[in-house]
């Protein structure tokens, strides 16, 4: 037998992690590079013990971060996840029982956004000396059922460590899971309070340095000629890029495939910023939150190329998006999973890096015609001329939304990275941002979580500091997001960790109530408003006397009320001018109007209404959901 030495499962994970390497071409960096953790009775002793130890011996080993939510510490880890193209992510431990359970969510998302996190919850003893002991879940029909066993379909690898000598196996296999492009998301290692301070004689090799080097697996030669001759014989062919081409790095080679061949480009939530705003090729964004000029040629292609993306609901506005009878998908993704979506016959099963650059060589001397680029530049310019007009100056007291962002945008630099994930705000940046970076558009929209912004942008923060990359990140929340989570901003504080906070206050659920309105719902239970014990319900006209600006003063940050007037717009750009001048976290408050809409898109989302009601307004939004639903299509191409 080798060399040993002699460690708790805990001190062993810890220090395995520090040594594990990812490898991506030329960039080799940290996979896991510090653990976000609360302690409790569950884990202190294991993994809180291990990370002091390792603090006190050496610091720089496996750096260790105060949170203060455990769901958002797991998005933070994909904040920074997202940053790093997929290369990099934290660990997040939280203690037994309800702090595993508030890792649930955060799992979802990572799981759902394909993008890494590592999740070490802990559990109840393994073996059962004290059962049952405190925060156990009981159910008679399955006693070893524990909480952690519902991570079990949120993630994308789920193992518990049952006895000390399972790490090994248990550990690898993770890594290979949570480094592997095609089958990221969660990670969740189980840990037993009891087994994470058992000692077990750890061979050396198992401390070492790791490299894992992600895969970029190049096209097949027969899927990608049949891609190619049906692309080469489209009139009207669109490309769909998603997350897939930031994840992969290939906003290069997309740019120079669409040069050649001129064909569009719309993107989804997670492919912003694979083209620059103002290049002659990109539409913005395309299916229910997007441009009219995305969705409009979106209408008409004849073949779709899906680079990277999940197609979800919104990017193919419920399936009503692509309207050509004989629509084609050619579909490139890594995994195969998505790569067959929409029934296609043409999966391109690969890395969109490499798949880019073969298509650049196979369709050299392929154009779209003369028409289809006026087509597009035309659309293109009646976009932009509808967002200039959203942004204009209106001299309300409370402007809308649309202007809000439009002054955040003007007073932006290139390179600041907007952060966003639930609410209006997704659908209003979707279409209105004008990205100029490939990472200066990080919305979350696979599980749109409220509370995601905040952590998330600390995240997408740390992720930055840690390439030497000083940009800032701006998060804008609305006040129904902002009430969800935002305690991380305590952690901000606590690290100098500057974050830019555009807080918009509509008082209420300003996304929820649009759509509540349209089903025929008539925004109820969406505003923030005091209860009427007579009408029993919060729709009267007295708004809460909540102070969110206070709140984030609480928390040790600089605050900036921009107050309503005719003024507020200039009063904002000053503002966020302020903010990025400072070296300090700064909230910016500023109060909106949330019954004013961003320009139409054209898209449509498949939210059910009520088939039978005695409300005219709840018939009438079923009306219009019926002509609406006629326009879905199987897709299958």
């Amino acid at each position: 037998m080798g060399a040993t030495r002699r460690m708790t499962v805990s001190q062993a994970l810890v220090e395995f992690l520090a040594h594990q390497w990812t490898v991506d071409g030329d960039i080799r960096e940290r996979t896991v590079p510090g653990v976000l953790g609360i302690f409790g009775h569950g884990n202190v002793a294991g993994i809180g013990q291990a990370l002091k130890q390792v603090n006190v011996e050496q610091p720089e080993l496996m750096p260790y971060y105060q949170a203060r939510n455990e769901q958002a510490m797991v998005h933070e880890a994909v904040g920074y996840a997202r940053m790093h193209r997929r290369r990099g992510t934290f660990a997040a431990a939280a203690s037994v029982g309800p702090g595993a359970a508030n890792m649930l969510t955060g799992a979802a998302l990572a799981t759902t956004n394909r993008l890494p996190a590592l999740l070490l919850p802990s559990d109840t003893f393994a073996t059962r000396v004290a059962d049952p002991v405190l925060q156990q879940l009981e159910q008679p029909w399955d006693t070893g059922l524990q909480v952690t066993d519902a991570f079990r379909p949120l993630s994308r690898f789920f193992d518990r460590v049952q006895r000390p000598e399972q790490l090994y196996s248990i550990a690898l296999a993770a890594m290979r899971v949570l480094t592997d492009p095609a089958e990221t998301g969660a990670v969740t290692i189980a840990l037993p309070e009891d087994v994470q301070a058992e000692a077990l004689d750890v061979p050396v090799e198992f401390l070492h340095d790791r490299e894992w080097h992600l895969r970029r697996p190049l096209p097949e030669q027969g899927p990608l000629a049949r891609a190619v001759a049906a692309i080469r014989g489209a009139k009207n062919p669109f490309i769909v890029a998603g997350g897939g081409v930031l994840y992969s790095g290939a906003e290069d080679q997309l740019r120079a495939l669409v040069e050649a061949t001129g064909i569009p480009v719309g993107t989804t939530q997670a492919g912003g910023g694979s083209l620059a705003w103002d290049h002659p090729q990109y539409v913005g964004g395309v299916g229910a939150t997007g441009t009219s000029a995305a969705n409009r040629l979106a209408a008409e292609a004849d073949v779709v190329i899906g680079i990277g993306t999940r197609y979800s609901d919104f990017t193919t506005a419920s399936r009503t998006a692509f309207q050509n009878p004989g629509v084609v998908f050619v579909n490139i993704n890594v995994a195969s999973f998505d790569a067959y979506k929409h029934g296609t016959e043409l999966p391109v099963i690969a890395d969109a890096r490499e798949a880019l650059r073969e298509l650049s060589i196979e369709l050299e001397g392929f154009q779209v015609g003369r028409d289809h680029r006026e087509r597009i530049a035309r659309v293109k310019a009646e976009w932009d001329a509808a967002v200039d007009a959203a942004f204009a100056p209106s001299g309300l007291a409370l402007p809308g939304q649309p202007e809000i962002i439009g002054a955040v945008q003007s007073t932006s630099a290139p390179e600041d990275v907007v952060v966003q994930a639930a609410g209006s705000l997704p659908g209003d940046l979707h279409k209105l941002w004008r990205v100029r970076d490939p990472l200066g558009y990080h919305v979350e929209y696979a599980f749109s979580c409220m509370g995601y912004e905040i952590a998330g942008g600390l995240g997408a923060k740390r992720g930055l500091l840690a390439d030497g990359d000083d940009r800032d990140v701006i998060v804008m929340v609305g006040d129904g997001s902002y009430l969800m989570l935002n305690t991380e901003l305590v952690t901000a504080v606590a690290e100098g960790i500057k974050l830019i906070v555009i807080l918009v206050q509509n008082h209420g659920f300003a996304s929820i109530g649009h759509l509540s309105e349209t089903v025929g719902s008539e925004r109820f239970g969406t505003r923030y408003r005091e209860y009427d014990p007579h009408a029993r319900n919060f729709q009267g006209d007295g708004i809460l006397p909540v102070d969110l600006a206070m709140n984030a003063r609480s928390y040790g940050l600089d605050v900036i009320e921009v107050q309503p007037g005719a003024s507020a717009i200039d009063d904002l750009k000053a503002a966020v001018a302020q903010a990025k001048a400072s070296d300090r976290s700064t909230v910016i408050h500023i109060n909106s109007d949330p019954l004013i809409y961003a320009p139409d898109g054209a898209g449509w989302w498949d939210v059910p209404v009520a088939e039978v009601s005695t409300l005219e307004s709840t018939q009438r939004a079923r009306r219009e959901y019926e002509e609406q639903r006629v326009t879905q299509r199987p897709l299958l191409g």
